[in-house]
């Protein structure tokens, strides 16, 4: 299903139940016994939604129950997902984020989109998403290829530009990535180009290195245009567990991140991982990665997310 948020296998929900709450009588009955309450917290771990989130949900489900509000699967299924909602909620990207395909904009001036991330994790190919979003909205779109220390970057751009019908300003191997990203801008303001999407190096020599070169860019992009950049997208693997909530901390103290693309979401995505993000660090999830083709990147909504991973035949 090209373009659609598919369902982790074997959701949160059927796990729940399965595993933890086979008999929602036990919960009606007395609330949940010492092995239910272990289960479930277990299940939940499982899922990546971290230890604290985990203590406040079952702590939810177990004072709804002993005040009578759970007497169904349903009504157990209604609280929980109340308590997830509350939570994703309060990392809200706003109104300006409602604009040209989801994302910030300039104006009259060029939009610049940073995009970031570890190598490995999609970050290209989201790079490539993004324009085709934009395209489809019938907006303008320069690709920067800003990663000029990892071989094959720059072709691999390139490749996705042509392949789009995306215009390109790429730099020699080894060049200041920097400048790069200076020259596109530089283009996409000669050109009438409304969005500029920089793609950026994902390890260095050091972690220091890179974060260095990261600010120094991001630094460069805000002296040529007012606001830039005007996003400042990390782009992480929702496979990847607690990596997500590591990799958010490093690139976020380094980086005013704007937002979260949960790339490779319809493979096995723990569907705790963005309640976690979001929870504990207030970055707001705004695209889900959902497949390989352009056309496979999903602007993030909190209530089908929670229909999906709810879902009573997931």
């Amino acid at each position: 299903m090209t373009g659609t948020l598919r369902r982790p296998k074997r959701g949160l929900w059927r796990r729940i139940v399965d595993l933890a709450l086979t008999d929602v009588k036990t919960l009606v009955e007395g609330g949940l016994d010492g092995d239910a309450i272990e289960r479930l917290e277990e299940v939940l771990l499982e899922a990546d939604f971290g230890v604290d989130i985990t203590m406040e949900l079952v702590d939810d489900l177990e004072r709804a129950a002993s005040r009578g509000a759970i007497a169904t699967e349903s009504d157990l299924r209604d609280v929980l997902r109340a308590r997830l909602a509350a939570v994703l909620a309060s990392a809200d990207p706003g109104a300006p984020a409602a604009g040209r395909a989801g994302l910030l904009h300039a104006g009259t001036e060029p939009a610049v989109v940073l995009v970031l991330g570890v190598n490995g994790v999609g970050k290209t190919t989201t790079v490539a998403k993004l324009a085709a979003r934009l395209q489809r909205g019938g907006e303008g779109v320069l690709l920067a290829a800003a990663d000029t220390f990892r071989a094959g970057a720059q072709e691999q751009l390139r490749a996705w530009a042509e392949r789009l019908g995306a215009e390109f300003v790429g730099g020699t191997a080894g060049a200041d990535p920097a400048s790069v990203a200076f020259d596109a801008v530089a283009a996409a303001r000669a050109r009438g180009t409304a969005w500029v999407l920089v793609d950026t190096a994902g390890r260095l020599h050091t972690q220091s290195d890179l974060m260095r070169e990261l600010v120094k860019i991001d630094r460069v992009l805000g002296r040529q245009v007012d606001g830039a950049p005007h996003e400042r997208l990390l782009v992480v693997d929702a496979t990847s567990g607690q990596n997500v909530m590591n990799q958010t901390r490093q690139f976020g103290a380094a980086l005013d991140l704007t937002g979260l693309v949960l790339a490779k979401f319809d493979s096995t995505a723990r569907a705790g991982t963005v309640v976690s993000v979001v929870r504990d660090l207030s970055v707001p999830v705004r695209f889900l990665g959902v497949g390989e083709s352009p056309e496979d990147l999903e602007r993030f909504s909190p209530d089908r997310y929670l229909d999906k991973i709810l879902a009573a035949d997931a």
